[in-house]
């Protein structure tokens, strides 16, 4: 409810918003509904993943660029910035954002006006701006990883997005409309869910959030033969078991993606691909492999926790990737 009530407050301003929270806690989606019910609301929403494009090319993704500016420019492009005017512009992940970039942000942001890349013309805009993040800002402004001013001026409306572990209550609603939006999508008729699936999916813990719920339940609609849901709940059986062993919530994400990787052979983009399973963008599932260390060996380790007798096989290489 006090979710809510931040958005319905924050919408009709102008002011930037800085939402925060968990990797798949539905942080675009409040920043979708901060646009729906803003006087902006007939204009674009543009989003930009700041972790998904390589550093060398955001600047032009953001602002964009003349022809010649640089090797294979060769149109004119308009870039993010210029693409909402008007409307909002939501910067995901913007902690990723790199610091040499973010004075030519924060210009845009105090100033309404950039240059593109390549260009000494200013072009003029109005733009909201939405942005979010998964990281500790402000430790990052200490460590000297953020600039201070743009952490300030982007925290004007801070907006904290609870992890669906802290708001259980939600379940059994997201479960209805997953399952009626994928049953609709698969052309499917599925009239019941099953009470101990409900209770099984209610004792889990989800640190994937309710990006995690939403896959798990696509995947269930997708095996589900009949009007009742058939749901693989040993697979949430055994990742909970992963983190009542005292296991972090990082290593709980890493078993989480492992067995999504398991799932499509190790195949991470694509439309079959794991980045897909797991709603994100393949760049995005990269980092995040980067990050955990997600390799052939760590992979071995963790698939023996998930799998007692120990026969699983793995025959991805971490670079293959890449």
């Amino acid at each position: 409810m006090a979710l809510l009530e931040s958005v319905t407050t924050v919408a009709p301003t102008n002011c930037a918003v800085l939402i925060r929270g968990e990797t798949g806690t539905g942080k675009e989606v409040i920043a979708r509904a901060i646009h729906d019910a803003s006087p902006r609301r007939q204009q674009r929403f543009v989003a930009i993943n700041c972790a998904a494009i390589p550093a060398a090319l955001l600047e032009s993704e953001l602002f964009g660029h003349e022809r010649g500016a640089f090797t294979g420019a060769v149109t004119q492009r308009i870039g993010r910035f210029q693409a909402a005017d008007r409307g909002t512009l939501f910067l995901d992940e913007i902690g990723e954002l790199p610091i040499e970039l973010q004075p030519k942000l924060l210009r845009a942001l105090q100033e309404h006006e950039f240059e593109r890349v390549g260009s000494s013309q200013t072009t003029r805009v109005d733009v909201r701006i939405v942005a979010a993040t998964n990281q500790d800002l402000w430790r990052m402004v200490k460590e000297q990883k953020f600039r201070a001013d743009l952490y300030y001026r982007l925290n004007v409306f801070p907006i904290t997005v609870p992890p669906l572990r802290e708001r259980m209550q939600d379940i059994r609603l997201l479960v209805a409309h997953f399952l009626r939006i994928f049953a609709e999508h698969q052309g499917k008729s599925i009239e019941r869910v099953p009470e101990d699936v409900l209770t099984a999916v209610e004792r889990y813990s989800w640190p994937g959030n309710i990006r995690e719920l939403q896959n798990f339940i696509e995947r269930s609609v997708i095996i589900t033969r009949g009007a009742e849901l058939q749901a693989p709940v040993a697979e949430l059986t055994n990742i909970g078991k992963l983190i009542a062993g005292g296991r972090t919530l990082a290593d709980a994400d890493r078993a989480h993606i492992i067995a999504t990787l398991r799932e499509t052979n190790w195949v991470v983009g694509g439309q079959n691909g794991a980045a897909t399973r797991l709603g994100v963008n393949r760049t995005t599932l990269i980092a995040k492999m980067r990050k955990l260390g997600i390799f052939r060996d760590a992979a071995k380790q963790c698939i023996g926790d998930l799998d007692s007798n120990g026969q699983a096989a793995v025959s991805w290489s971490y670079n293959s990737a890449f």
